[in-house]
């Protein structure tokens, strides 16, 4: 789980995690990109991930987790999606994006051309129904306060949409 000193100290609790792209570089602004996401995150829920909230952002993404495996899902998650996501920017010929997942690449990661996501997911263990409010709100507030909608239920890749009675791109587990 990277290098990180935070450490997912209870597996089988919620989680609130950020997951962020290498040297906060844009790569989720196309359809595509992101379907690829919710895609991997679909595999995992129907092997036991359970999603509270999300958010997908250009460069990042937020979300409140819990599996018996948390750690190993997170690995596998980002293993596969920096595959898929590596492998989509070559197939169409997306190089400027390329280059700087080569430049910014950690010296020890001499195993790969690309680094795709940042080490470390700086988990928090939500401790209390009330800290999983402040952290739900958190994630379906990130797309307001940074100017791109004017509510959260706006934003089409977050589970703001699940929270408020909408249809949403991910089931969410809305019961703590």
């Amino acid at each position: 789980m990277g290098r990180s000193r935070y450490k997912i100290t209870h597996p089988e609790q919620p989680h609130f995690i950020t997951v962020t792209v290498l040297h906060w570089t844009p790569v989720f602004t196309r359809p595509a990109t992101v379907e690829l996401l919710l895609e991997s995150l679909r595999y995992l829920m129907n092997d036991g991930l359970k999603i509270y909230a999300y958010v997908i952002l250009e460069n990042h993404m937020h979300l409140v987790v819990q599996s018996s495996q948390l750690d190993k899902d997170i690995a596998r998650f980002k293993s596969f999606t920096a595959k898929s996501l590596i492998r989509y920017l070559d197939e169409n010929n997306i190089k400027p994006i390329l280059e700087q997942l080569a430049f910014y690449k950690k010296a020890h990661k001499d195993d790969r051309a690309y680094q795709f996501w940042q080490e470390g997911v700086h988990p928090e263990w939500v401790q209390n129904e009330a800290m999983m409010q402040q952290k739900v709100a958190y994630i379906h507030q990130n797309p307001v306060k940074r100017g791109y909608v004017d509510q959260a239920e706006h934003w089409r890749y977050s589970s703001a949409r699940n929270y408020a009675g909408l249809p949403g791109l991910l089931e969410v587990c809305k019961q703590w």
